[in-house]
């Protein structure tokens, strides 16, 4: 099987300006994926990079962008409004170059928040569900919901890959957190942290079959 990869520029707004976006596509492709990237790092992150290879084995396309900031070279995250913003342009695009097919959002940490955030406001008709891949519930070593306040307001699917050595999210308030979501399903890493680390074990492979079994789920 094979699998493109290109990049292009995207215009925000003027504002903004440009981010650049990459876009990975399996021939065989299913559906698609727009992934945002974690506050530290890009979207070519080896983390993005990995799963997206994983997940295109699974006929899953991925659409992952960089926030302005990261595109700017700065290390501070960008402002809700903007990061927002900007999730909006990229899904919007996501869909203008599939039409067709199944769009799910979603992302690492930061990204997933901004996106959930996002789709709190308004969400898409053509988006079918949300993806966290580590959800940042809480600094480290500062339990609290807080952060979760605005999930209430979304009404497609979520899924919560989350590791239970997380310390920005003790399981305990994930788990308070995901019974109170009509919409929402809880996929537990034991052992694992933020990123999904845990000694040797490779996570990835089940981080893209999990995703690819929810995403058909969503598609029904």
């Amino acid at each position: 099987m094979g699998v493109s990869k290109k990049e292009i520029a995207l215009h925000v707004s003027e504002s903004i300006g440009e981010i650049s976006v990459l876009i990975t596509e399996p021939d065989d492709i299913q559906a698609v994926l727009v992934l945002a990237h974690g506050a530290g790092a890009g979207m070519r992150h080896r983390f993005l990079e990995s799963l997206s290879a994983a997940l295109a084995e699974h006929s899953i396309g991925c659409v992952r962008f960089n926030f302005p900031y990261m595109e700017n070279g700065k290390k501070r995250p960008d402002p809700p409004a903007i990061a927002e913003k900007t999730v909006e342009k990229v899904l919007g695009f996501a869909h203008e170059l599939h039409p067709r097919l199944p769009l799910v959002a979603g992302g690492k940490s930061f990204g997933g928040r901004m996106t959930s955030q996002r789709l709190a406001k308004e969400c898409p008709a053509f988006v079918k569900g949300i993806v966290f891949y580590g959800f940042p519930l809480h600094p480290s070593g500062k339990p609290s919901t807080d952060r979760a306040a605005h999930l209430s307001g979304i009404h497609i699917p979520m899924l919560f890959l989350q590791g239970t050595r997380d310390t920005l999210a003790e399981m305990v308030l994930m788990e308070r957190v995901c019974s109170g979501l009509a919409t929402a399903s809880l996929k537990k890493f034991e052992g694992a942290d933020h990123s999904f680390n845990q000694g040797k074990t490779n996570n990835i492979p089940v981080l893209a079959q999990m995703t690819e079994e929810w995403v058909r789920n969503c598609s029904i």
